[in-house]
């Protein structure tokens, strides 16, 4: 499906809610199949990538029962296992896009006493995996790759304690090496370079897993009793919120104001970097929901102006750039970020492919190998743009051809599915110009 999406002639308003934050949903499906008991989770995220990790679980002999109670929140019921009470499934794990269920999912299943295969999207194939499967042999784990990547097949293996230090911080590699650490002979712990954000942590303690952060070093001790089932209801994805954001700042005369938006300190980078930009957000009813905290977030259309984005402001927004660049278009001046190579590994080149696209709207970019910069202000123009089959660039380029000065058709923006249900309706709530194309 295409996205039409024409010049914005009013301003948005409006209050609305973003779907449940997909790292949480993701992590909330796995940990809550390998407790011993009934865990509870609502407003759990129905995206492309987090239903590849409610199926793979119920190939895994997970009961998990699901009231649709929207389009964009689901809530679960899930029976959980306990450890060890996971079954062989009957056939590869099918992780489609979802580098996170993958990922996360192989240091779980490296701990099994039984074999699996994890595979995935032509897109997902071409991830790199050595960044968890050199470190999970380390801890004993027999995983085979091809070339570095998926499919990825694993063996029954004793796993044992190991201390890793990452080279970048990573939640995907930190994550990964925790689950398997809940199967280990002792202690294992991971040195994060920077902070990567901590979902991971915050949800096993709450199961009553013994989790110690001394420095950059974190370190989990495999549990001796049962991990305690969950009772959460998942905030707004603040990845997800960063679309509505950026739109109001960019499109003049607007004030919207987005409701339970998840605020943990390792994933606010974004909005410091629209601060440092000088955006106005202003941050209300704060409130703790499962260990996370959520807030209301209200954003009016302000003058941007150029800044320079680096070092742990990168890592705790890295999903956001695509729509910081969107921002920086109308920022006065030469914008940049930096230290920000991860984003060429995501579901495609997000620096390579980014500048393509904006290009072709007369935005003016230059790229640099771990980074880019955006010459601001651009008169932007109308085009046809493609998504590439990545959902992030397909709403970054919606929220752009807003402040185009003709129509914008951006191709192949059902993915936009993958992370956000509801995207164009929930924009066109607030009056964006922008509806559905065949």
């Amino acid at each position: 499906m295409k996205l039409l999406v024409r010049p914005q002639k009013t301003p948005l308003r409006g209050t609305i809610s973003v779907p449940g934050d997909k790292s949480i949903s993701h992590r909330a499906i796995m940990l809550a199949a390998l407790a011993d008991g009934t865990s509870l989770i609502r407003n759990w995220l129905p995206a492309g990538d987090t239903i590849a990790t409610l199926e793979a679980f119920r190939a895994l002999g997970v009961p998990i029962l699901v009231d649709e109670k929207s389009p964009q929140a689901w809530d679960l019921q899930i029976e959980g296992r306990g450890l060890y009470g996971l079954q062989p499934p009957p056939a590869a794990l099918d992780c489609r896009n979802a580098g996170t269920c993958m990922r996360l999912l192989a240091g779980i299943l490296a701990g099994q006493s039984f074999a699996s295969v994890l595979d995935g999207s032509p897109q997902l194939r071409q991830r790199p995996m050595r960044r968890i499967t050199d470190p999970l042999s380390q801890m004993g784990a027999i995983i085979r790759a091809i070339d570095g990547k998926a499919p990825l097949t694993i063996e029954p293996a004793a796993l044992r304690a190991v201390d890793f230090e990452m080279r970048v911080a990573s939640a995907q590699v930190k994550s990964a090496l925790l689950l398997a650490g809940l199967y280990a002979d002792g202690p294992t712990s991971v040195c994060q370079p920077g902070p990567a954000r901590d979902h991971t942590e915050r949800m096993l303690q709450a199961m009553g897993v013994k989790i110690t952060t001394l420095g950059n070093w974190i370190t989990i001790q495999p549990p001796d009793v049962p991990l305690r089932p969950l009772d959460l209801t998942v905030p707004g994805d603040i990845s997800s919120a960063a679309f509505p954001l950026v739109a109001a700042a960019i499109v003049p005369h607007s004030e919207v104001t987005i409701t339970n938006v998840g605020y943990n300190q390792t994933r606010t980078g974004l909005l410091d970097a629209l601060q440092a930009m000088g955006a106005e957000i202003e941050v209300t009813d704060e409130r703790v929901t499962g260990g996370e905290t959520a807030v209301s977030l209200i954003i009016r259309f302000s003058e941007l102006h150029p800044t320079s984005v680096s070092g742990d402001t990168v890592v705790r927004g890295i999903d956001e750039f695509p729509i910081w660049a969107v921002a920086a278009t109308q920022a006065a001046g030469a914008s940049r970020v930096s230290d920000a190579a991860e984003l060429r590994v995501k579901e495609v080149d997000r620096i390579g492919v980014l500048a393509g696209e904006l290009r072709k709207l007369g935005a003016t970019i230059d790229e640099q190998p771990d980074g880019f910069t955006v010459h601001g202000p651009a008169r932007l123009y109308s085009a046809e743009v493609d998504s590439h089959d990545d959902h992030r660039l397909a709403m970054s380029l919606a929220v752009a051809g807003l402040v185009t000065h003709g129509p914008t058709l951006v191709h192949d923006a059902r993915c936009a599915a993958d992370s956000f249900p509801g995207f164009v309706t929930t924009m066109q709530q607030l009056g964006a110009s922008m509806a559905w194309h065949d």
